[in-house]
């Protein structure tokens, strides 16, 4: 079955306090958007469109060739965000709804909800976490059969939906064709005069097909990046993964929490890397070699049986 996807990737971001758009900020020497879009790719996305907005012209720049792009103008709510991915409103399978601005979803993550809605002969599927805190999230609320019978902001729950830890995680998957049918049907009745992306629940419900849950073991993984402080907090969980990933690979670093490895970066075997190293790009580290203390590439290919000296910049 096809698989597509739409990253939503047009706020300005106005918590970072930058003129970048949100999108366009780095988690270990990639753009946030990169991060999502290389993961939808190997969970199997066939045609990405990404939704810009804010300094469209900018993110189209940075990110050209590496998916497909729709302008959101004005910005009227998430719905009308999806809407305007119009070149997939043919297309069959598969559609997520992603956000662009959640870089360390992993790719199992992206699989499971492409899987789980054919598994399950489902239309619709909620990416769901049990955050740390029990704050203000959307809840999801269950039927005893365990599909999905609604989602509940927080200001708008009562006592015993607040007390629901399954919160929404703000990442869908779709039947193409229903997601685009649901579309038609979205109304801004609403005090913010938007579309809704959650409201298709209910429209997709009413259309007599079923809406499942499928769940995010780690909150950590779906939470989504508002400002400098939570960007620091992405960039140590996703270095953390990564070089947990290369350590049981056989890499020897011998500081992980003072070594910043990028997520296209390879290595050979019987690699040392020292404290301080900052590895960005599409580098490739050959066999046997030693990074000392303080090395900087990005871009680079290092040859085997080589011993960079400390303090090195390659780019």
């Amino acid at each position: 079955m096809n698989r597509n996807a739409i990253v939503m990737g047009g706020g300005k971001g106005t918590r970072m306090k930058s003129d970048l758009p949100k999108v366009l900020h780095e988690l270990l020497g990639e753009p946030l958007l990169a991060h999502s879009i290389a993961t939808l790719k190997e969970a199997g996305a066939q045609r990405i469109v990404t939704i810009t907005g804010y300094r469209y012209d900018l993110v189209q720049e940075v990110m050209a060739g590496q998916c497909e792009f729709a302008v959101q103008e004005p910005q009227l709510g998430t719905g009308h965000a999806v809407m305007q991915a119009h070149q997939l409103e043919k297309e069959e399978g598969i559609t997520v709804v992603a956000n662009g601005d959640c870089p360390t979803v992993t790719v199992e993550t992206y699989r499971a909800l492409y899987e789980q809605l054919e598994k399950e002969n489902a239309q619709m599927a909620v990416l769901t976490a049990v955050p740390a805190d029990n704050g203000a999230y959307g809840r999801v609320i269950r039927r005893e059969d365990g599909t999905v019978e609604k989602i509940v902001e927080f200001k708008d729950a009562n006592e015993q939906e607040r007390q629901v830890r399954e919160v929404n995680a703000g990442i869908y998957a779709f039947d193409n064709q229903t997601l685009f049918a649901g579309l038609k049907q979205l109304k801004n009745d609403n005090a913010n005069h938007e579309y809704y992306i959650t409201d298709l629940v209910e429209i997709i419900q009413n259309m007599g097909k079923k809406v499942i849950a499928v769940t995010c073991d780690d909150w950590q993984e779906a939470a989504g990046m508002n400002d400098c402080v939570e960007q620091s907090i992405s960039e140590r969980y996703l270095s953390d993964r990564i070089n947990h990933h290369w350590m049981k690979e056989g890499v020897t670093i011998h500081d992980p929490k003072n070594t910043w490895i990028g997520p296209f970066v390879t290595f050979g075997h019987d690699v040392v890397i020292y404290p301080g190293a900052h590895i960005f790009g599409h580098s490739r580290i050959g066999n046997h070699v030693t990074l000392l203390p303080g090395f900087y590439g990005r871009d680079v290919s290092i040859e085997d049986n080589t011993t960079v000296d400390p303090y090195t910049v390659m780019k």
